[in-house]
């Protein structure tokens, strides 16, 4: 399956988890997501080869002080712990949060084929 269509799925996922009042799932699915695009765009890049785990996909995004702050503080949302929710920045929208960073990674045609899915 192609990297949209992966992506699309996660994203699908995430917003009807949290529809459904799911939030634990729509934020691991909203974090998969976002990592599937990072993949995406980190073979785009003339970096050398880089892999990790969800979570180490969202750090890295955080601390790249090349992407807009909006977009770190949206990846600083969806990587805090569910129990630090009332002392560090947390997301009130797992989804919402996952497309800003898909956009800014992927952007353009490739967002928008996404998003048909």
């Amino acid at each position: 399956m192609a990297w949209p269509a992966l992506i699309a799925r996660e994203l699908v996922g995430a917003a009807a988890a949290w529809k459904s009042g799911n939030d634990g799932k729509a934020r691991v699915c909203a974090r998969r997501a976002v990592a599937l695009a990072d993949e995406a765009w980190l073979a785009q890049q003339a970096s050398p080869s880089w892999s990790g785990d969800a979570m180490a996909h969202l750090r890295r995004i955080q601390q790249d002080v090349s992407f807009p702050l909006s977009v770190r503080q949206a990846a600083e949302r969806l990587t805090t712990a569910v129990t630090q929710k009332h002392t560090a920045p947390f997301t009130a929208d797992p989804v919402g949060d996952a497309n800003a960073i898909i956009e800014h990674l992927i952007g353009g045609e490739d967002a928008r084929t996404v998003a048909r899915l």
